[in-house]
């Protein structure tokens, strides 16, 4: 009896041990908790050859928390997709900057995008101070073009091309400010993610300045690499054009 008991004590032990024992070779703990949400399947995701791929999928029967255990060379942006198991909404897909280290995410059922709140992640960070920015030049185009249709319907030449000169202008000022945004944080993976994703048809001196700003270990990581190459096919292509 008293072997049978030690047994039972010491697979206790190992149960409870493997329970709490972290993968070896992953360095990004992600948990969660989705309010409201009962049962679904959560798919981890990122961006290779212009496509999303999954690298985690996780079942949700019953319990709104969540948790996963992935490797990552560099930081880099993630996509949370909610699959309801209904008609998708467009409201399933949360992007999130990743890195090493521990990051939380908090969101609820009925407004995943938007109710989403993100910590652990200084990149994250970044990338949500500019997207409230980068808002800003969204809503003012969107009222241009409301101006611009109301304009053509009235049949207003001279508003419309005011109107076009404005929209000119807000563009100029997205970039402009995408620019300096992506080299004061170039000692942040999400400055060159940002001259990639946001203004890759900028002028060639402001995605240059921002390539050369980098700091060693931005500039060896994955979006530090597909920047440098990136400008160097540019100059290439440049230098080229001019023989």
């Amino acid at each position: 009896m008293k072997k049978i008991i030690l047994l039972l004590s010491l697979l206790f032990i190992l149960i409870a041990c493997k329970e709490d024992k972290k993968p070896d070779d992953t360095n990004l703990h992600i948990t969660g908790y989705i309010k409201g949400l009962k049962k679904g399947t959560l798919y981890i995701q990122h961006i290779r050859d212009t496509a999303l791929i999954s690298i985690d999928t996780i079942i949700i029967n019953g319990k709104s928390s969540f948790e996963s255990h992935l490797q990552l060379n560099s930081p880099e942006m993630l996509y949370l997709f909610l699959d309801r198991g209904q008609t998708n909404s467009i409201d399933n897909n949360l992007p999130f900057f990743a890195e090493p280290g521990e990051i939380n995410i908090k969101t609820t059922n009925d407004d995943f995008f938007e109710k989403a709140i993100i910590t652990g992640s200084q990149n994250h960070d970044l990338y949500e101070e500019f997207s409230k920015i980068k808002q800003r030049f969204t809503n003012s185009r969107l009222d241009l073009i409301e101006k611009s249709m109301k304009a053509v319907q009235d049949n207003n030449k001279a508003l419309q091309d005011s109107i076009s000169e404005q929209m000119n202008q807000v563009t100029k000022r997205h970039y402009l400010f995408t620019a300096n945004y992506a080299l004061n944080n170039a000692r942040y993976e999400v400055g060159p993610y940002l001259a990639l994703s946001e203004i890759y048809n900028a002028k060639l001196k402001y995605l240059d300045t921002i390539q050369k700003s980098m700091s060693e270990e931005v500039a060896t990581s994955r979006y530090g690499k597909m920047l440098t190459e990136y400008v160097r096919e540019i100059k290439v292509k440049n230098s080229d054009s001019e023989k």
